[in-house]
């Protein structure tokens, strides 16, 4: 979709913005056999994967092991791209796409930046609500889980 026109410092011709997705990465960190949420600080209120936007040079990688230890206090391992997330609607405060990621770690996690909390729960005690579109992710991730057998869940990490 274009956005306003600028001009060229240089040439003074027209230069069209566009108005594009910005890329965000979200991290399912197991500890235990439960995943690792955290209370926003800020809005919207409410708990959520740790995650956040990547920054410019940033690789997503990169991103997901640093959101991971500003808002858990948690150094990741096994950090693996599970799936990505696209919903023009799926945070309400912009059109973001969200790399998720799995990893491991150990410790016990601290909430930090802006994350006003971080708490451990299991996959099928997660709270009510959740931020954005992370209830269909951790869905997602739990029904990924789930193992042939039926009811016991399987390493995914």
């Amino acid at each position: 979709m274009p956005g306003k026109a600028l001009h060229c410092p240089h040439c003074q011709q027209p230069v069209m913005t566009y108005r594009n997705p910005t890329p965000t990465v979200d991290i399912i960190i197991e500890i235990d056999d439960q995943v690792v949420l955290v209370e926003r600080a800020n809005p919207p209120s409410g708990w959520a994967l740790p995650g956040g936007f990547v920054d410019y040079g940033e690789s997503l990688e990169t991103a997901a092991e640093r959101e991971a230890l500003e808002e858990t206090g948690l150094q990741v391992e096994n950090l693996r791209q599970f799936a990505a997330y696209s919903d023009p609607a799926r945070d309400p405060r912009q059109h973001n796409i969200s790399i998720v990621f799995t990893a491991s770690a150990t410790g016990r996690p601290e909430g930090g930046d802006d994350a006003a909390r971080a708490s451990l729960f299991r996959l099928d005690a997660l709270p009510k609500q959740l931020c954005f579109d992370h209830g269909q992710i951790l869905a997602d991730y739990r029904k990924r889980r789930v193992g042939a057998a039926g009811s016991s869940l399987t390493p995914f990490l």
